[in-house]
Parts: structure tokens; C-alpha cells; sequence
């Protein structure tokens, strides 16, 4: 066991990592140490400026869970936009479940949302279920506001997956797009550019935003695909 393992088994909660490892079907129950979000979060951001993490970001793959989680809380704090992107690419492929593929928020991605959405389109065409997943959540998070454009709507609309991890994230998008920008999202689900699947999905998670008026709702039920 390393020192840094050693430290994360010392966070251990058993019950938290019974409870993890429901919620994150396909990984092996016994790579989850245990560590509740919040207590990794505060580790995180203190490990950050010892020398040992560094060494921690090129050593891939990582045992357990909670090393990936710490991983993808690590490159969030990442200042350096070129750095960020480089041990994002490096460690996206080692993604294989949702949890970590969704902690994983830089902040520096808000001042380079030009070379980031490039970015974003390269990761949304990636055949590698988490990858893509994470391009379209970072198009959802940093591009449906004030730097939004109708255009951006086709990137996750051309996405064709038959993976329930991608297909969620996409009807994510969509539903979310809705509550920001009605008039431009409304023609996917009128004219159903999202598989059937999808399509539905997008409209249940719409109809339980307390972000959609009940105007909206009630129309949406109409656009259900039977």
C-alpha cells in the first residue's frame, strides 16, 4: 500500500463505500475505499500543494475508486488552462464509471471557453462512453447562458450512442436546454432529433424542473413519442 492509500483508508467510511459501489454499477466492489465527497473535496484541495500529488497525477492506473475521484478533484484545481487539458486527455481513457467522469469540473475552463469548445467537440465525438459524456457536460455547463448559440445544439443532438451513460447526458442537455433556451432547444423535441429513447428522457427530466413554467410541461407531455 502507498502513503497517499494509506492516508485515503485513514477517511474510510465502510458503510459510504456499500452505499457507493450500488450507485456505480460495474466497478468492483472492492476498489471503493469509502470516502464521503465533501471529506475528499477538503483532502483535495490540501494535497494540491504537497510535492507527492505531482507524482499521483502520472501514475495511472489507479487502484481505487476514491484514487480516481481524488484524481478528477485534483485536475478541477488545475489553474494552468494548457496543463488542465493535457491530465484531462491523459486521464480521461482510465474513466470508467459516471461518478468520477462528473466530479470532474475545471474551473479554468470558464476563461477559455474559445479553445474549449474545440475541445468539447473532439470529446463528444469520442467513441469512449465516459469521454464523450464529459464533453457534452461541459457544453452544458459552460454554454447555455450568455455564451450560448443555437449552434452549439447540434453537437450533442449528432451524438448517436446506444450507451445508457452517454444517452442520459445527452437528454441531461437537452432538458436543461430547455429551461435556458426554450425557443432554440424546442424544435429538437418538436421535430424529434433525439432518438426515442432520448426524446423521452429529455421530456421526463423536463417536466420535473421546477425550471420549466407548467405551460411548458403540459405542452411537452404532447410531444411524448408513444
Amino acid at each position: 500500500m502507498t502513503s497517499l492509500q494509506e492516508r485515503l483508508f485513514a477517511m474510510q467510511d465502510k458503510q459510504y463505500a456499500a452505499f457507493q459501489a450500488k450507485l456505480t454499477p460495474g466497478v468492483p466492489v472492492e476498489s471503493f475505499i469509502g470516502i464521503r465527497v465533501p471529506v475528499l473535496r477538503k483532502f483535495a484541495k490540501e494535497f494540491t500543494k504537497e510535492a507527492e500529488c505531482e507524482d499521483f497525477l502520472q501514475q495511472l492506473p489507479h487502484e481505487y475508486y476514491d484514487e480516481n475521484m481524488l484524481h478528477g478533484l485534483l485536475i478541477s484545481q488545475v489553474k494552468d488552462y494548457e496543463e488542465c487539458i493535457r491530465l484531462t486527455d491523459t486521464f480521461l481513457p482510465f474513466v470508467d464509471n459516471w461518478a468520477v467522469c462528473d466530479i470532474m469540473s475545471p474551473k479554468v475552463f470558464a476563461k477559455h471557453k474559445k479553445e474549449l469548445l474545440a475541445k468539447i467537440k473532439t470529446w463528444s465525438k469520442s467513441s469512449h462512453v465516459y469521454t464523450c459524456r464529459f464533453g457534452i457536460e461541459a457544453l452544458m455547463s459552460h454554454y447555455l447562458d450568455k455564451d450560448f448559440k443555437a449552434e452549439y445544439l447540434e453537437i450533442p443532438a449528432s451524438v448517436r450512442s446506444e450507451e445508457y451513460y452517454v444517452k442520459m447526458m445527452v437528454a441531461w442537455f437537452f432538458a436543461t436546454a430547455l429551461a435556458k433556451q426554450w425557443d432554440q432547444a424546442i424544435p429538437y423535441i418538436e421535430q424529434r432529433r433525439l432518438a426515442p429513447w432520448t426524446h423521452n428522457k429529455t421530456i421526463q427530466k423536463a417536466i420535473e424542473s421546477y425550471r420549466i413554467t407548467p405551460e411548458q410541461k403540459e405542452y411537452l407531455r404532447t410531444l411524448k413519442i408513444k
